[in-house]
């Protein structure tokens, strides 16, 4: 088993295990932050047909931040495309590995303390300033799914202000949700 961290949209329990994504594999394990100094950003653009929005990335920045998000036990054989069995997606084919993202290995923290390896996806080609923005469905997968697994709420506060920084016409709605 592979231990995963998610921090956007897979935060949430039943999109990472829908049908058309991991069909019930992935299993919880506890909610962790990131070790190592971190930020949330919307700085990638995905094409997909579920989302066609900017989506969201982590990257490393000199201020005193962590990221919050969820860990996963995930089968092996459900990481890369070259071992997923037929009739199911693999976590690269899922994170567009080589396309938008990359896996990468973190360092994360989970609750009781204890630090451990997990594998996370990051933005490929990073872009500073995206013409297109989030969307309202995306920003509320990852807000419920750090709900779902009770994300301290001051980090919760701390999403929906990059959120409406990013994407300013969605301030309003994600400060009542």
């Amino acid at each position: 088993m592979a231990l995963v961290f998610q921090y956007g949209s897979n935060t949430l329990e039943s999109e990472m295990n829908s049908a058309a994504r991991l069909n019930q594999r992935a299993h919880f394990v506890a909610i962790a932050e990131t070790v190592e100094n971190y930020v949330l950003v919307f700085d990638v653009f995905s094409k997909s047909a579920d989302r066609n929005c900017a989506t969201s990335n982590i990257i490393p920045t000199r201020e005193q931040k962590k990221v919050w998000g969820v860990l996963y036990e995930v089968p092996d054989d459900l990481i890369s495309r070259q071992t997923v069995p037929p009739g199911s997606r693999s976590l690269d084919a899922i994170e567009g590995e080589n396309k938008n993202h990359r896996r990468h290995c973190i360092r994360v923290r989970k609750q009781t303390g204890e630090e451990v390896y997990a594998l996370t996806y990051v933005t490929l080609r990073p872009k500073k300033q995206l013409k297109r923005k989030t969307t309202l469905k995306y920003a509320q997968l990852i807000i419920q799914g750090l709900r779902e697994h009770n994300v301290p709420v001051a980090y919760i506060k701390q999403v929906k202000g990059i959120i409406a920084a990013h994407s300013p016409r969605l301030a309003k709605v994600i400060s009542s949700i």
